[in-house]
């Protein structure tokens, strides 16, 4: 038996408005409360850096009710991002690994890959993002932390 780590691929899943709310996608049928992100408010820190404009990347807070880590990608927060109608592919989860793809339809089309460090009450990731016929890059940097349970009637968004 190897003790390399086991790998799990997903397929793709539509973005769409889950890019404003969504929780992160573990095992295929997994139960919702066996992945290692908990359900619940989260403070997410983000910040979209510019090559070459170190000093431009201004930090926001956002707060957002996730669901257990069942049911799609993390959220693309940055402003006028280009990726509501996009899809989430390749998953892949390696212990508290997780990596997936957004590509968007189009020959000259946007496209990103997100990399994040899960565990029970936080993450953190990165977004690299290329912008299409643009070829512009940037990367959206999150860091987030569990604050406790959902408000009452506030729905987990998935």
């Amino acid at each position: 038996m190897s003790n390399r780590p086991s790998r799990k691929t997903i397929p793709s899943a539509r973005i769409g408005a889950a890019l404003l709310s969504a929780a992160a996608m573990f095992a295929q049928g997994a139960q919702a409360d066996e992945g290692p992100l908990a359900g619940g408010l989260y403070e997410i820190t983000s910040r979209l850096e510019l090559p070459h404009l170190e000093r431009w990347a201004v930090e926001k807070k956002t707060r957002l009710c996730l669901a257990p880590f069942a049911s799609g990608p993390l959220p693309v927060l940055s402003d006028n991002n280009p990726f509501r109608d996009c899809s989430a592919t390749a998953f892949v989860l390696e212990g508290s690994k997780f990596e997936y793809d957004i590509a968007c339809p189009g020959r000259a089309a946007a496209r990103a890959h997100a990399a994040y460090e899960i565990t029970a009450d936080r993450f953190r990731g990165r977004i690299a993002m290329v912008l299409g016929a643009k070829n512009m890059t940037m990367t959206e940097v999150q860091q987030a932390i569990r604050l406790g349970e959902c408000e009452t009637g506030e729905a987990a968004r998935h």
